[in-house]
């Protein structure tokens, strides 16, 4: 008996919101990175919050939180001296799930 071929829709695809989303999965593929982010999804922190938390300096964690912020992952927002982020991208949340949920459990 011959099976019959089911036709499948071809889902839309966009060459450049593409490139976006590769831009920013790029970004995010950093242990650093990561773990900023699985901490901000908890709350707000500075930049030396994060940086203590993740053991590195606070110049190299606030170019880790620059360049996440350039793909809108956060906002940021200066109370004094102190610049402390938070999630603007509620996304993050779903693709943090899914690292948690094949890495670390």
């Amino acid at each position: 008996m011959a099976t019959k071929k089911k036709s499948k829709a071809k889902p839309a695809g966009n060459p450049q919101a593409f490139a976006q989303a590769a831009e920013c999965l790029r970004t995010l593929a950093h242990p650093v990175r990561l773990r900023i982010v699985q901490l901000l999804l908890h709350g707000r922190y500075s930049v030396g919050e994060l940086a203590e938390d993740c053991g590195i300096p606070d110049n190299v964690a606030s170019e880790h939180l620059r360049l996440m912020q350039r793909c809108g992952f956060f906002t940021s927002e200066r109370e004094g001296r102190k610049v402390f982020y938070q999630v603007a991208e509620p996304h993050l949340e779903n693709i943090m799930n899914c690292v948690e949920s094949r890495f670390l459990s």
